[in-house]
């Protein structure tokens, strides 16, 4: 398991952002790592619960879930009560039945828009997963075949029309890269991010998305 405790350790410090809840948003490109590395600081952070925001987003509105995300999980958060949301099945075209998110101290919010300005204010950190757009894209296309092809397709349009009017990056509080083991942690500030320290994982058996 990845030694993150050095980062998590201060997020637990962060005041709370959405009620008694610190919000921790992990933004990327489509394929740049976000599931996989919020899996594994969730874990390090003690199970913390993960929303990801494929769930909230459906083939009509990749990007227009801002109001369900507001209306089904902040507010709820925002009174220290459970969220309860109705998870999209992509596979079926609907959305599911409904799914709990129990409050905690820290609550990690992963998936492409997490960083968004609409959902800033909620946010405690913004961490950005640092792998460029093209390089995400190919690595996504590759995991999850030709079949998806016309998806993917569609989803790197949508997803460059998001970023290009509301970015994230240069919102961030850290710039995450991938290294061959393990992660880099940059302190993130735009084109003047300057290095932290890295950390390593002795688990490579996962894959890098």
């Amino acid at each position: 398991m990845s030694d993150l405790s050095p980062h998590t350790a201060r997020l637990r410090t962060l005041p709370p952002s959405c009620g008694p809840v610190r919000l921790i948003a992990v933004d990327g490109h489509a394929g740049s790592g976000k599931s996989t590395f919020a899996a594994r600081l969730a874990a390090e952070l003690g199970g913390a619960p993960v929303l990801h925001l494929d769930d909230l987003a459906s083939h009509d509105e990749m990007f227009d879930w801002t109001d369900r995300f507001r209306s089904q999980v902040a507010g709820p958060l925002s009174h220290g009560e459970p969220a309860r949301y109705e998870p999209y099945d992509w596979t079926a075209r609907r959305f599911g039945p409904p799914r709990t998110l129990d409050p905690a101290p820290v609550v990690l919010v992963e998936g492409v828009g997490a960083g968004r300005r609409a959902l800033r204010p909620l946010v405690a950190h913004l961490l950005w997963m640092d792998l460029p757009a093209a390089e995400s894209w190919e690595r996504g296309r590759r995991r999850d075949g030709p079949a998806l092809t016309a998806f993917w397709d569609d989803w790197t349009t949508a997803e460059s029309a998001h970023f290009s009017a509301d970015p994230s990056r240069a919102w961030a509080d850290v710039l995450v890269r991938q290294l061959p083991v393990g992660y880099e942690w940059l302190e993130g500030s735009g084109a003047t991010a300057r290095a932290s320290h890295s950390v390593t994982q002795s688990d490579r058996s996962v894959p890098p998305y």
